[in-house]
């Protein structure tokens, strides 16, 4: 089965003709299949709509949020609720074209595990399409998955990719990057784009911000989860090494008999030197916190071990 999954808000008008464009791009495939809309705390008619949907189609299930918690949460909610084995993401917009999903299963029964769409020509404003491009540029040497399009909203995975994410906040950006962490193999496609023609773009720049702390996260948590210490410590090294290197110049210039205790750099050295060690500290810390965690992981799956064990015998 496949289960498509929709996270919807204020999208009144557009759910029907998606359903409509969905079931002719998937009935011809012969496969059963599934929708699952998502109302994130719609104001408008919705989930009406929806509901209207709901009782003339039987493979249309609607989950309704009761305040709007972002898309992150509305596909994670989405995706606990899917019976299929491969699931397809699509904005409700309709911006998405639902013609492509036979492409991108035909790609991902190539052996991948999730296939994320590339809009190679955005029906988008110029502004848009560029910060989307430097996003785009930026989050791939961080996080060293180089794709063109992180952000496309229509996906296909494998379910058990779904299972293993976990989304919240803004993470839904960074799909690809998650599943590639968990390792999974990760495509991309190019696919279609269409102007909007409902409705308006609830996305502003300010997301572009939101995403650059999130990318820290993902960077963070994909990269450094396991050996915190080689982040915290070669920050420290580098500050530290850059604060004695300005000591060692003062004591110098003090030997000369100048005196150095109203310079500012002496400060910032002194100030270097001290977050380095902070930041040395900080590493430790992490790195016996990490071990702690996967001994007691360690310790569950032994007693877990033996129970299984005494149960059998």
């Amino acid at each position: 089965m496949i289960s498509v999954v929709v996270p919807v808000r204020d999208e009144e008008l557009t759910v029907e003709p998606l359903y409509e464009e969905l079931a002719a791009a998937l009935e011809s495939r012969g496969e059963p299949w599934e929708v699952v809309f998502v109302d994130d705390g719609s104001r408008d008619g919705t989930h009406a709509a929806l509901v209207r949907l709901h009782a003339g189609a039987p493979n249309v299930r609607v989950v309704r949020l009761r305040r709007n918690v972002g898309k992150a949460a509305a596909l994670d909610a989405g995706f606990r609720e899917i019976e299929g084995e491969v699931v397809v993401t699509i904005d409700g917009d309709l911006q998405d074209d639902p013609s492509e999903i036979p492409r991108l299963l035909a790609k991902l029964d190539e052996g991948y595990d999730l296939v994320t769409g590339w809009k190679a020509r955005r029906s988008d404003t110029f502004a848009r399409r560029m910060l989307s491009r430097i996003f785009n540029t930026v989050t791939g040497r961080l996080s060293g998955v180089r794709l063109h399009d992180m952000n496309c909203g229509l996906k296909t995975f494998r379910a058990e990719v779904a299972r293993e994410l976990e989304l919240y906040g803004e993470l839904h950006r960074f799909i690809p990057v998650l599943a590639h962490d968990l390792g999974f193999r990760v495509t991309e496609l190019s696919v279609n784009h269409r102007p909007r023609e409902h409705g308006r773009s609830r996305y502003g720049m300010e997301r572009y911000l939101r995403g650059f702390f999130d990318l820290l996260t993902v960077t963070f948590m994909s990269r450094y989860r396991h050996r915190p210490l080689h982040l915290f410590g070669g920050l420290g090294l580098v500050l530290g090494a850059i604060g004695t290197g300005i000591l060692v110049y003062l004591t110098v210039v003090k030997l000369t008999g100048e005196p150095i205790g109203r310079r500012p750099l002496l400060l910032l050295g002194v100030l270097l030197v001290v977050v380095g060690i902070q930041f040395l500290s900080l590493g430790l810390l992490s790195e016996l916190l990490t071990s702690q965690h996967r001994e007691r992981l360690r310790a569950i799956d032994d007693r877990s071990s033996r129970l299984v064990d005494e149960i059998l015998r």
